[in-house]
């Protein structure tokens, strides 16, 4: 039996489409994130970039996100490595480190539904976008006690 593309080749020999793939769409980079400038502890909110759509768990604008959201961080194989605030469940994290993807990830289940049957995405869990936020003290009213 072949053994599916993210066993057999590196993320940096993947093609557009595979790379693309692996991204499960649980939303949960699209949420803003608080750093510790003195531990570098990563926290959570629940506040979403201004482009995510909360019911699709996707970019509204993916193919512009980038140019559109000057903080917005496009993930490379490179970065995926050094990335500290990706979730551990993260499929290009997880590939990188050689870690095989979850029963519920859309390539294992044939469905892009069951990443958020199993409770693995932000679907229902946004309380607010970056456009809501006047002041940076905003998103401390809407951090998280873990990730999400």
């Amino acid at each position: 039996m072949k053994q599916p593309f993210w066993k057999t080749t590196a993320l940096e020999a993947m093609s557009r489409e595979q790379w693309e793939s692996l991204c499960d769409g649980c939303g949960k980079c699209c949420l803003s994130k608080l750093e510790d400038e003195d531990t570098g502890d990563i926290y959570w909110t629940s506040v979403a970039c201004r482009l995510f759509d909360a019911k699709s768990c996707r970019c509204s604008d993916y193919a512009n996100r980038l140019a559109r959201v000057p903080d917005c961080v496009g993930l490379t194989p490179q970065n995926v490595r050094t990335i500290t605030w990706l979730p551990a469940s993260c499929a290009y994290k997880l590939v990188a480190e050689g870690h095989d993807l979850y029963w519920w990830h859309p390539l294992v289940s044939g469905s892009p539904e069951t990443v958020h049957e199993a409770g693995m995405s932000v679907r229902g869990r946004v309380t607010a976008s970056e456009a809501d936020m006047a002041e940076p003290e905003d998103y401390f009213d809407h951090m998280l006690e873990h990730e999400p």
